[in-house]
């Protein structure tokens, strides 16, 4: 059976240019959808999957981000004193403990492949899992949980995948597949942004790994492929045939943050989701919808 999954790496270095001026100051991943910035989504998702510790690959300018999950104890000391528990647990609930927490920089953006490599020390042997926080999936079951408990029957390499429209394979890592069982789609390649004409499916990647420790190797011959970047989908691909790969079809629905359309979305959607919200917020949707059209 697979060693069971321990470690997250979230790759953060990204500028973030598509939200600029929002971004100038404030990284990317900090945004708040509905009052929760979308990198504590990934890793209450993550928690929830029963990941441990956190590598953040960061750049400068990120550091809100390894503050955000730190221990705050002059905030914590006055919400407790003045019995505001229900904000206290809100602070304390985003914290990660001691040791869970780990921040690496990335000093040259060379690509997502090349991020996932910067955290190799503190990964180490085991295998792991990658997180793009960009990508927010809304679920039952954690995104993330559904691709560990597929990792302990198939072992290797497992992506959450799902079918996109066949002018966008130039944007995801395309599946070759070889065969379908159920939820899980065996891989005998993968293509990086093919040209929709030449992609060999529409399955394709989204931001959810769980990947063997073996691709470090390949990532560290830091072999360049599309965009004059070192990818990640390129050193999987070369470990096939040495590890099983698999691409699951996760249940939920996938909203793509990293667009200004689909962060809109995604606070629409998840708006919906809050029970507190979903009564309030439907009436001003059907009314903006209405007002719009005139």
């Amino acid at each position: 059976m697979p060693k069971r999954v321990r470690k997250a790496v979230l790759p953060v270095a990204g500028l973030g240019t598509r939200f600029l001026p929002a971004t100038k100051v404030i990284p990317k991943e900090m945004i708040p959808v509905i009052d929760k910035p979308v990198v504590q989504y990934a890793v209450e998702e993550a928690r929830a999957a029963g990941i441990e510790e956190f590598v953040f690959v960061t750049a400068d300018g990120k550091e809100s981000i390894a503050n955000h999950f730190s221990v705050h104890p002059v905030l914590e000391a006055m919400l407790a004193e003045k019995k505001k528990t229900a904000e206290l647990k809100l602070i304390q609930d985003a914290t990660l403990p001691s040791g869970g927490l780990h921040m690496v920089k990335q000093h040259e953006p060379l690509g997502l492949g090349h991020a996932v490599w910067c955290a190799w020390q503190l990964i180490g042997d085991e295998p792991f899992a990658v997180i793009l926080p960009d990508d927010m999936v809304l679920s039952d079951t954690p995104c993330l949980k559904q691709l560990i408990d597929a990792h302990q029957k198939v072992g290797g390499h497992v992506v959450a995948v799902e079918n996109v429209a066949r002018d966008q394979t130039n944007r995801y890592g395309i599946l070759d597949v070889q065969s379908e069982e159920g939820n899980i789609a065996k891989a005998k390649g993968l293509v990086e942004k093919p040209d929709p004409a030449k992609a060999p499916s529409t399955l394709a990647i989204i931001g959810r790994y769980i990947l063997d420790p073996i691709v470090f190797k390949e990532l560290d011959k830091r072999t360049k492929g599309a965009g004059n970047e070192i990818q990640l989908t390129d050193a999987l691909n070369r470990t096939i045939g040495d590890v099983p790969f698999h691409g699951y079809r996760f249940e939920g629905t996938r909203y793509d943050c990293g667009t200004r359309v689909g962060f809109v979305e995604a606070n629409v959607a998840f708006g919906l989701a809050n029970p507190e919200m979903k009564d309030r917020l439907r009436p001003i949707i059907e009314r903006l919808l209405v007002e719009s059209k005139s």
